[in-house]
Formats: structure tokens, sequence, C-alpha cells
């Protein structure tokens, strides 16, 4: 993990801007608004929002308490996260991009404003990045904007918790 500043940290941060608008735009989610965008240089390959799959109401669970799921659910959330709809929109339109490319993600408040990140815990997100070829995460925590190499990314995804 490496905190970004400078001249890398204002781009950061534009791309943030771009996930922010994804997740304004389009997130139905009840619980949080996320946002992600992926680059590759400086072009946005892939767009994403977090919301039910295909966006039906008919498979929203926003209200049903997790516990009442068995263990090997591993996702209890409903919705689609914004990576996946990210990395499933670069693969679709832009397949030979993705290799090296950057996932910008972000959450929203309740407020609508930019809410800090956690430390990584999505294994579902970080093994498809992994998978695909991107190269790096980045995320907005408290001290300051982060990249993160998928491969550590996935590593601290799989020790969150312990």
């Amino acid at each position: 993990m490496r905190y970004l500043s400078g001249e890398e940290a204002e781009e950061a941060m534009n791309f943030m801007d771009k996930a922010i608008h994804a997740a304004l735009g389009h997130s139905t989610c009840l619980r949080l608004k996320c946002g992600s965008v992926i680059v590759n240089g400086k072009k946005i390959i892939g767009y994403g929002y977090n919301s039910p799959p295909a966006d039906k109401e008919s498979q929203r669970r926003c209200s049903l308490p997790k516990e009442i799921y068995h263990k090997k659910v591993t996702d209890k959330t409903c919705c689609v996260h914004a990576e996946q709809r990210a990395m499933i929109d670069a693969l679709k339109n832009n397949p030979e991009k993705i290799k090296g490319s950057r996932l910008y993600f972000i959450m929203l408040g309740e407020d609508g404003n930019k809410a800090y990140a956690d430390r990584p815990y999505c294994t579902i997100c970080s093994k498809m990045a992994l998978d695909i070829g991107i190269s790096e995460f980045v995320l907005w925590h408290k001290d300051g904007i982060c990249a993160y190499g998928t491969e550590e990314y996935n590593e601290l995804s799989f020790g969150f918790g312990r």
C-alpha cells in the first residue's frame, strides 16, 4: 500500500469524482451508495455502481437481517458491487485495456458525501480483479488516497478480521 501525493493524488481525486457520479446517478442501494471506475492510462474503461442484480426491485433484500443467511452465503448484501459492475463493463467494452489498469472505489454516506473506505475486505472483488489483470485498487482513507497492488489487496481482504 502506498499513499498517493501531488499530481497523482489530484488525478486520483478526479477519478474518485467520476466514481461518485456513477454512484449518485445509478446506485439504488438502500444502505450505502458506492461507485467505481476502472482506468487505463488516463482513460476510464469501465463504470460501476451498487444495486440489486439487473437493477431489479424483485431482487432487493436490504431489509433482511444478515443473520438469516447460511454461513456459505459469503456475500450477504443483495447488491452487485460497484467494483463488479465496473469490471463487467470494462470486460464488455474494453477487454484489451484491462491488464495493468487501476480500479478506483468510493462510498457515499447517507448525506451523499464521500465516506472513507475501511481497509480491504471484499474477497469477491479482489479475486475477480486479480483474475482479470487489474493492477491496483485505489481507496480514499482518512489519511489520504491509497493505492494497493491487487495481490496485496487480495491478501489483506482474506486477512480482514483476524
